[in-house]
């Protein structure tokens, strides 16, 4: 299906061409490798001034690398927090923590937590599974220095959009099954969770932000190592891959329902609910992938903001206040 700008909601034609133009740019590899460079020299490193911010390494388990990871704290607050690992989009092959900052202001203001974010390893410079271990590898230095860190190693959250909501139901699956890690709640919004997605001619879409053909990159990218072997492709990479549903945590999430991940979230919300899950769900017509972050003064976009940070407050509330 190609998206024409009448199907759009009517907050967000005006974005239409501008956003489908980046859309074209951004499908060659060398454009993407040359727009982390720009972000690393840009962003790395670069603090909220509302909040203490800190950096750390974290030795990778494979022993190949040291994990950028950015820790965030409300000032003036004492005592220990709940945590919130919040792990970044960018398809599998891009961006970094520090793009992310405003959404993780908002939630340490919505609620007091602790944010600890990885910069993970992307796919061009090691596919799966050296960008899953550093997620799953960062929840666990977490939770070993929970002291040092101040925070709460029994109330943990764990949240992402895009490929990073990929990644939070990738880690929020193994924690299920290795118990290592007590998941509070979950926050996979509008996740990169199934690689058939580009292969299925029923999802195909061209759309502005992230479409089939992108979807496809990013995720060719991300298993390459699988896909050169042969291998068949864990859920642990492609969470949508799992059958097994039970005892997940409680889920928040939404969509737009002109984009590449509708079907494979309103999939995953449906199987979360048969086993009595507790989810926050809503779909957002006419919208595109990152809408609420690329139109942010866009009705629509504000009211998708609006769900994500009642919807964050109450579960806090709910399962770790």
């Amino acid at each position: 299906m190609k998206v024409t700008k009448e199907m759009l909601h009517e907050d967000l034609r005006p974005y239409y061409g501008p956003l489908n133009a980046v859309t074209a740019v951004g499908r060659f590899k060398p454009i993407i490798k040359l727009m982390n460079l720009l972000t690393k020299l840009r962003q790395q490193g670069k603090d909220i001034d509302s909040l203490d911010c800190a950096e750390h390494f974290v030795p990778s388990g494979d022993g190949e690398w040291k994990i950028r990871t950015r820790v965030y704290r409300p000032k003036n607050v004492s005592g220990k927090l709940p945590v919130m690992l919040y792990i970044h989009g960018g398809g599998y092959i891009a961006g970094n923590p520090e793009q992310s900052g405003l959404i993780i202001e908002k939630f340490i203001q919505t609620r007091p937590c602790v944010v600890v974010s990885p910069d993970y390893r992307k796919a061009y410079t090691q596919p799966f599974p050296a960008g899953f271990n550093d997620c799953y590898e960062t929840l666990l230095w977490a939770r070993a220095n929970a002291d040092q860190l101040g925070i709460d190693a029994e109330k943990v959250i764990v949240a992402g959009h895009s490929a990073g909501g990929g990644l939070t139901a990738a880690v929020t699956l193994k924690a299920r099954d290795t118990q290592d890690v007590d998941i509070a709640f979950q926050m996979p919004i509008y996740p990169m969770i199934d690689d058939r997605q580009p292969s299925d001619p029923d999802r195909y879409i061209k759309t502005p932000v992230w479409d089939t053909g992108m979807n496809k990159m990013g995720w060719q990218a991300y298993l390459a190592d699988l896909l050169k072997q042969g291998s068949d492709i864990p859920a642990y990479a492609a969470p949508a891959r799992n059958t097994d549903y039970k005892k997940l945590p409680p889920t928040v999430t939404f969509v737009g329902s002109l984009e590449p991940f509708y079907q494979e979230t309103l999939d995953y919300v449906e199987a979360l609910k048969k086993e009595n899950v507790d989810v926050a769900f809503k779909v957002y017509d006419g919208c595109f992938h990152g809408f609420e972050f690329l139109s942010p003064k866009a009705k629509i976009s504000q009211a998708a903001q609006d769900f994500t940070f009642s919807q964050f407050s109450s579960f806090y509330d709910r399962y770790v206040g």
